[in-house]
């Protein structure tokens, strides 16, 4: 009998049969796995099973290679965001693109923390500028992290002020040259300077979506990012997203 107990988020559920669940969580040592949960459709657990919501996780497997069994218990529940919009899209988009990045059962220590500051970020304001960066991040953790410290052309760390769509690498002002029109323009938010404009974080999710999507491209088998990511970003580029919170 295979067993381990590790802290997790939960990122999907599904009702599996009359009364159970199949769930997947994200945890700080096993990364993302699934496994069902007796009784998870019941009363008294299905409220518990709400995605984002923090568990201590027992799970329980005859072999390794099986799906197992969890019992879980509440930590911390983020219910509170179902009555905010932009909170709750930024919840499913975070959901969306650690289920859809990451390999099933390979740990990721380090990026489980920065994750669940994200996730407690989401309850209060000005969020949107670590969303950008956890993107940055997730981008590392799978392999292709932007390279913003200094030029690609002339290995300067003055005046950059683009990115390349091909290499991810920053280029200065004056290296860009006739190329200007093909590079991404760089935004100050992606280098951790100043606060982040709408327009900064225009430019910025633009960077980062391209990016996702093309390393992603085998895992989402030629399909478009996560629909959850999309609609977040519309709404962060619309105005009244930084002012008003539905």
């Amino acid at each position: 009998m295979m067993e381990w107990r590790d802290e997790g988020v939960l990122l999907s559920v599904r009702r599996h049969g009359e009364s159970a669940a199949i769930i997947e969580v994200f945890t700080a040592a096993h990364g993302r796995h699934m496994g069902v949960v007796r009784g998870g459709a019941s009363r008294k657990l299905a409220p518990v099973l709400q995605p984002g919501a923090q568990l201590d996780l027992t799970w329980r497997a005859r072999l390794d290679g099986h799906m197992g069994a969890f019992t879980v218990e509440p930590i911390r529940s983020r219910t509170g965001l179902l009555g905010d919009r932009l909170g709750l899209a930024g919840l499913n988009a975070v959901c969306a693109l650690l289920h859809v990045a990451l390999p099933e059962r390979e740990p990721h220590p380090g990026f489980w923390q920065v994750s669940i500051a994200l996730f407690d970020a989401l309850s209060g304001p000005d969020w949107p500028a670590a969303y950008l960066r956890w993107e940055m991040r997730l981008l590392e953790e799978i392999g292709f992290g932007l390279d913003l410290t200094r030029c690609a052309v002339t290995g300067s760390r003055e005046d950059l002020a683009y990115v390349s769509p091909k290499t991810g690498r920053a280029v200065s002002r004056a290296a860009a040259g006739d190329w200007v029109g093909r590079l991404f323009p760089l935004p100050l938010a992606l280098l951790g300077q100043g606060p982040t404009s709408a327009e900064d974080l225009a430019r910025g999710l633009a960077i980062t979506g391209h990016f996702l999507s093309r390393e992603l491209a085998l895992m989402l088998g030629g399909r478009p990012l996560p629909e959850a990511r999309t609609r977040l970003q519309e709404m962060l580029l619309q105005p009244v997203s930084f002012t008003k919170r539905e």
